[in-house]
């Protein structure tokens, strides 16, 4: 018996998974870029709804100590609803910025996957512990950055605005997000070798669709702060 007949996480399982969140979550933020066009009141409920929705779900299914399919597919309709209000205005703001954004996340996503599968990015016990501790930092600064934005401390992108210092936060913020995507290839590749339970597909395709939305916001930012704050 394969496998897919003794319940064990493949490959092909987790990218039909990864598939079926990534068009959730493009229809939600296509639907939601056209509710928002015709109807700009709603853009603050939405993309706040999105984004702290998204934000307590996240942190739910990263410590529920089992796998939710219903949770996970919430997550993917939240993150629809912040992408598609956010691109909006983006694109708003700075006309033909998202499809830039779009054409490098999914250069990005490839370029790692290429870089992973013949060994020229490695992911180590050493280097998972210092990503996860950069990360811990990062996300720190993210949300007293937000903190600042609402408390009215900052305008614009926050600390570091447009400037040499901004400029260097994006950069970190989409290596960042690019090598947690090397992190989340190593962590299929481990569970396949493992023979993890096939429920546990869910939550790796989870993982690529959170480093695949970080990775968009972040070149997003940096792209803007390259045309201007």
């Amino acid at each position: 018996a394969g496998p897919l007949d003794t319940g064990r996480v493949t490959f092909d399982d987790v990218i039909m998974k990864t598939l079926a969140l990534f068009a959730l979550l493009v229809v939600t933020a296509g639907a939601t870029w056209f509710t928002v066009s015709v109807s700009p009141r709603l853009l603050t409920p939405l993309w706040m709804g999105g984004m702290f929705g998204g934000l307590v779900l996240g942190l739910v299914i990263a410590f529920k100590k089992s796998v939710s399919v219903p949770l996970i597919v919430l997550y993917a309709v939240l993150e629809g609803l912040f992408v598609g209000a956010l691109s909006r205005v983006m694109n708003a703001v700075y006309p033909g910025i998202v499809m830039t954004a779009v054409i490098a996340t999914m250069c990005t996503f490839a370029g790692m996957f290429i870089g992973y599968k013949t060994g020229f990015v490695r992911v180590t016990s050493k280097s998972r512990r210092i990503f996860g501790m950069m990360l811990i930092g990062y996300m720190l600064f993210s949300l007293v950055n937000l903190l600042g934005l609402m408390l009215g401390w900052t305008s614009g992108w926050g600390f570091g605005g447009s400037g040499v210092l901004g400029l260097a936060i994006s950069v970190l913020g989409v290596a960042l997000a690019s090598y947690s995507l090397a992190v989340d290839f190593d962590s299929i590749e481990q569970a396949v070798r493992m023979g993890a339970p096939q429920k546990y597909s869910w939550l790796l395709a989870h993982g690529l669709i959170v480093s695949l939305v970080w990775l968009y916001i972040e070149i997003l930012r940096l792209l803007a702060r390259l045309r201007g704050d």
